[in-house]
């Protein structure tokens, strides 16, 4: 995900529910006015970890998202896009450099050469020789360990909606019969449109930076379930709007306690953080 900005933009304050019917209790008042009890059930803990670990591993790695559950975590968050030849793997950038030892497009090479990259010696010598995981390989490590999933469909430009696509239909396969699926995230509504197409089933949760004009509508028209905010820009009125219309409110990337005291006094549902030994995630509630 990105990062958050300093000077977050004003948010819209509707008047109205999704239905189109007024708000019992001003938006601008306690978020959590309209009864949590009412929404779908949401069964993801409330702390996410960011990339499997935040900063302590190579982001995107196995090693990652050990590190994450040895801290508590129960609930992670990973990057997913697709090498040349349709293989969903593991990784944030459209380029290899920042966090692998190779160079180019990460889309422009197939899974076999992709998967032999060193994606953890740039973190420290220690996770050196750490690959690049598949989705599938994440994925089994969830299912089998009981953790929830955030997938961020993260496509190489112009590869939107086939990788939407590609990463619904492949989380439907893996996750069937489970009790928890993931939760298929985009900044992008394209990806999230075709991952409607390919697996209806699974929720989804529009990313933002900012609020822009029209975020709200944009976010009912894919039917998402959740909408990920940058955390500066998340308050009382946008939790009541998007509570009032079945959804959920979540917020990324959340390192600094008081902003987690902040947004859990608000009624938040759930904080992406790389702060995974700071927090503890078995609590709604910073001491």
């Amino acid at each position: 995900m990105m990062g958050a900005e300093k000077q977050p933009p004003a948010a819209a304050s509707p008047s109205t529910t999704a239905a189109g019917k007024p708000h019992s209790k001003t938006a601008t008042g306690n978020a959590q006015s309209l009864d949590i009890r009412a929404l779908p059930p949401w069964p993801y803990p409330p702390w996410i970890a960011h990339r499997g670990a935040g900063k302590l591993a190579p982001e995107n790695t196995l090693a990652a998202f050990r590190v994450g559950a040895g801290f508590g975590f129960r609930a992670f968050e990973c990057d997913v896009k697709l090498s040349a030849d349709g293989v969903t793997l593991l990784l944030h950038d459209s380029t290899l450099e920042r966090t692998t030892s190779g160079t180019g497009m990460a889309g422009a090479l197939n899974w076999d050469e992709l998967s032999r990259l060193d994606a953890g010696g740039w973190h420290s010598r220690s996770y050196a020789g750490e690959p690049i995981p598949s989705f599938a390989a994440i994925a089994r490590y969830c299912i089998r360990n009981g953790h929830a999933l955030d997938i961020e469909i993260k496509p190489t430009p112009g590869m939107e909606a086939e990788t939407g696509r590609i990463v619904a239909r492949e989380a439907a396969q893996l996750w069937q019969g489970e009790a928890c699926p993931p939760l298929l995230t985009s900044f992008r509504p394209e990806a999230l449109n075709a991952a409607r197409e390919a697996a209806p089933q699974l929720p989804r949760g529009l990313l933002l930076d900012k609020l822009h004009d029209g975020w709200f509508e944009q976010a009912r028209a894919l039917d998402c379930s959740a909408v990920v905010t940058n955390y500066a820009v998340m308050d009382a009125t946008v939790i009541a709007q998007l509570h009032g219309a079945g959804m959920r409110a979540l917020c990324y990337t959340v390192n600094d306690p008081a902003e987690a005291q902040r947004l859990l006094a608000l009624g938040i549902d759930g904080l992406v953080t790389d702060a995974v030994d700071r927090f503890a995630p078995a609590l709604r509630a910073i001491d």
